[in-house]
């Protein structure tokens, strides 16, 4: 489903942090939402680590070839625009379509 992450934010007295992989697995929700037929089927999941994070995207089996592209020149782009702004929010990036 849309919108699920693994690791969303991280809880301390009652206060919600954003973490800087929220941000860019925000956008490459929005992107792939716009891609795929199924948007219900989309889930990304988020893992934090030392040095960056990673981000998997889930979908329907139908929607991986208009995530991946033609020669794989969609998601490179993606790839791309989340890189450019993980380094804008101080972290870095990796996305992967789960299969």
């Amino acid at each position: 489903m849309a919108g699920e992450y693994a690791d969303d934010a991280t809880e301390t007295d009652d206060e919600t942090v954003e973490l800087p992989s929220d941000k860019v697995a925000d956008l490459v929700e929005y992107i792939v939402c716009g891609l795929v037929a199924d948007e219900d089927a989309v889930s990304l999941d988020v893992t934090d680590r030392e040095g960056g994070a990673l981000i998997e995207v889930s979908c329907a089996e139908e929607d991986a070839g208009r995530i991946i592209g033609k020669r794989g020149r969609t998601i490179k782009a993606i790839r791309t625009l989340a890189r450019a702004l993980g380094s804008r929010v101080g972290t870095s990036v990796e996305v992967e379509v789960a299969e």
